[in-house]
Order: structure tokens, then C-alpha cells, then sequence
């Protein structure tokens, strides 16, 4: 917290909008306690409030429409990439869309304060052909009150922050040695979670060619499923032929209902 409020105080609102931009675009970086302390530097009068409010909705907006960018061109190549650093990628994924399933484009306007949400978000709704100017509204929405929010709670606390910011000072290299060897722990999980699920990590393909000629040959003992999320977006997107539809935010309950029988093959984004 002390490093951050430095670096707002020498830079002021470039430092604001560096660092929402880089959390902004999925850099492990805390924007929210820069705009905490960015409104205790306003309560203090060393700060003008609309400027930094602009430069954080700029930060925002900027880096969610790369995202949103991003995602509408590749596709979940790039939700997988950021969920990388998640425990389980395909949870992390599914997670997200479930938001979308069951708020829709609401999802943009609380998406901010969901860990693991608010950087998939943006590319998500670029990957579901959401409209751009649909998504920029609802997008500048959240962006909004969560700038507002973390700006108001540091312009409400501003004596208790000084406080908690000389208290670290105080304790700086104590803290320091905790911060590595929690980084150590985290390190070491993620490699006890990769070599335990790394049976997981080949997923049987098979090319559509050899499909097709499976289908040719023996078409009533095969079934093929959708799986796909794009249609959140795209009510009139097509599927193969004969295939049947499961929500992928229903897979649990829809498995139940597949004949145990026939060959199934999934397709999805």
C-alpha cells in the first residue's frame, strides 16, 4: 500500500492510469488500492477529483475494449490464455460464461468487483458478438461505479490510510519476507496442481475428415453435440447438421440425458 501511494504521490494521475490500464488488461496488478489511495491524495487536496476519475474511466475503457477486441477475433484462444494463471482453467472459463448465462449484459456492470471475472469479462463479450457500442456502454457503467467506489472509500479513510501506510513503513522487511514466502507457497501449489492434473491435459481429437467418413459408415451409432458459448449473442448461428445443442453451463444435468450407447463427439469455439 505504501508503494503504491508513493508513486501516486510523485506521479500522480499518469501513475493512476498506468496502473488501472495494466489491471485493466490482465497484469496482476491492484488498481484498486490505487484508487484508494488516489482518493485519499484527492481528501488531501494533492489530487483534483474529476482528473482522476477521467484518467481511470480512460484507463478502463481502454484496456477492456483491447479485451473485448481481442476476444471478438480470437475467439476463447485468448479466455484460456488468462486463465492461465487460474487453478483450473476450464472451471475458470465455464465460470465466466455461467455470468453471462444467467445475468447477461449485466455482467459488465459488477464485473469489476469479481476477482477472475473482470478480466474475462471484456473478451468474453467480444468472443459472444456482443455489439460494440452495446458493450462500451454497459462497460463504461461498471468501470464507473467502480471507480467511484474505491475513490470514495479512500477519500473516507484518508486519516486511518496514513495510519496503515506508516505501520508498514515500520514493518517493511517483516512484511517483505511474508509477501516472498507466500510467492514460494503459490509457486509450489500451482506445480503440485499441474502434475496432479496433468492426465487432464490431452484431450482425445479427432479430425472432422475422419468424422465425416465415420458418418458415411456408421451414422446411427454417433452422436454430435454443440457445446459451443458463441450463441449467447448470435441467436441464429448454425450448427452441423444432425448435431444436437448442450449448454455448457448445463453440462452436468444434459449428460445425463446423452445415449451410453452410441459414439459421442463434442464440438465447441
Amino acid at each position: 500500500m505504501s508503494d503504491v501511494a508513493s508513486l501516486i504521490a510523485r506521479h500522480g494521475h499518469l501513475a493512476v492510469f498506468a496502473i488501472v490500464l495494466m489491471e485493466a488488461i490482465g497484469l496482476p496488478v491492484p488498481a484498486a488500492i490505487a484508487l484508494v489511495a488516489a482518493g485519499a491524495a484527492v481528501a488531501k487536496h494533492a489530487l483534483p477529483l474529476h482528473t482522476v476519475i477521467l484518467a481511470a474511466l480512460l484507463a478502463m475503457t481502454l484496456g477492456d475494449s483491447l479485451l473485448y477486441l481481442l476476444g471478438r477475433y480470437t475467439g476463447w484462444a485468448l479466455l484460456g490464455l488468462l486463465c492461465r494463471i487460474s487453478a483450473n482453467p476450464e472451471s475458470c472459463i465455464l465460470r465466466s460464461a455461467d455470468s453471462f448465462y444467467r445475468r447477461g449484459k449485466a455482467t459488465l456492470l459488477i464485473a469489476k468487483f469479481i476477482p477472475g471475472i473482470n478480466t474475462m469479462a471484456p473478451p468474453l463479450a467480444g468472443s459472444m458478438n456482443m455489439g460494440f457500442w452495446q458493450f462500451l456502454r454497459y462497460d463504461l457503467g461498471g468501470a464507473s461505479l467502480y471507480a467511484v467506489t474505491y475513490l470514495a472509500v479512500g477519500f473516507a479513510f484518508s486519516g486511518l490510510l496514513g495510519v496503515v501506510t506508516r505501520g508498514f513503513m515500520t514493518v517493511g522487511h517483516g512484511v517483505e519476507r511474508i509477501a516472498l514466502a507466500a510467492l514460494l507457497v503459490y509457486i509450489g501449489y500451482r506445480i503440485w496442481l499441474f502434475w496432479k492434473h496433468r492426465v487432464y491435459r490431452v484431450v482425445p481429437r479427432v479430425q472432422a475428415e475422419e468424422l465425416a467418413r465415420k458418418l458415411e459408415s456408421n451414422a446411427q451409432n454417433i452422436v454430435i453435440a454443440d457445446v459451443r458459448s458463441h450463441g449467447y449473442y448470435d441467436a441464429e448461428s448454425n450448427r452441423i447438421k444432425g448435431s444436437i445443442r448442450l449448454e455448457p453451463n448445463r453440462l452436468s444435468g444434459s449428460f445425463a440425458e446423452l445415449p451410453k450407447d452410441k459414439q459421442i463427439y463434442l464440438y465447441c469455439t
